[in-house]
């Protein structure tokens, strides 16, 4: 019962946060302006506050929402990707480093014991 609830709630935002929704409602709420203009002041501030804010801008915002998660997303991705680029660049560094270290260690290996300095003392 959960996921369909969810399904239903998924595809009724899907169709509502669309500017097409908004259109719609936006020439419903028109409809009733004639009404609300002959009723006087207190139907205009209730026209705008109950029927145009909140038909009308209720589909804006989910497609506001809705292009700034999209642009989240990518950031998020984008973050993704410069990371993992950076991982890669840092396992190359230490194999090089590995590599170098072991070239010293033949190389001072190489060198008689007796021309080695002590290291100072810590």
């Amino acid at each position: 019962m959960t996921r369909a609830n969810s399904w239903v709630a998924v595809k009724i935002t899907d169709g509502v946060g669309t500017m097409w929704c908004a259109y719609v409602f936006a020439l419903i709420a028109l409809i009733s302006l004639p009404d609300a203009l002959k009723a006087g002041t207190a139907a205009i501030i209730s026209w705008i506050a109950q029927t145009f804010l909140q038909l009308v801008l209720l589909s804006i915002i989910i497609v506001g929402q809705n292009i700034q998660s999209a642009a989240s997303d990518k950031r998020a991705e984008a973050t993704y990707d410069d990371a993992d680029a950076i991982l890669h660049e840092a396992v190359q560094i230490q194999q090089h480093l590995e590599a170098q270290d072991r070239a010293i260690e033949s190389i001072l290996n190489s060198i008689p014991r007796s021309s080695h300095p002590e290291p100072p003392a810590r």
